[in-house]
């Protein structure tokens, strides 16, 4: 069943506001909220998340019915890399080194920002170049 686009945008949206804020911040605790989020988004996929839930209960309501559908499983592979780096991020900013914390909330927070801003999910085009490659290995 393919999901209303305009959710993983949203999200994307409040999750930049986040990274940022656990980045400049650099609050184990936000970007521990942040992880969490990542952390059900890729377990039950982006409406399972905390923003996704906001964004069905919310904001779409309050939307025309959508016009643009995707498939799930590419915003749920981009929630887990989210997952991946947000982990690290909390690493570094809880045991150290600083720049790992540093490095890997700002990764996060660009690819949030490339999709909430101009639409282009990297997580979800990793997802596509995975499953070309692994077709292709079959």
């Amino acid at each position: 069943m393919e999901i209303d686009a305009r959710g993983p945008r949203f999200t994307a949206a409040v999750t930049t506001v986040v990274l940022a804020v656990a980045l400049v911040t650099q609050s184990a605790w936000v970007l521990g909220w942040q992880t969490l989020t990542f952390a059900l988004g890729a377990a039950g996929g982006v409406g399972r998340s905390p923003y996704g839930r906001l964004f069905r209960t919310v904001v779409r309501p309050r939307l025309g019915p959508p016009t643009e559908f995707e498939a799930p499983e590419p915003p749920r592979f981009a929630q887990a890399v989210g997952l991946v780096f947000a982990g690290l991020g909390l690493v570094g900013f809880t045991l150290g080194p600083a720049w790992l914390g540093l490095a890997a909330t700002g990764a996060a927070l660009a690819a949030a920002f490339l999709n909430a801003t101009f639409e282009y999910c990297l997580g979800c085009e990793l997802f596509l170049l995975v499953k070309r490659l692994t077709v292709r290995a079959e």
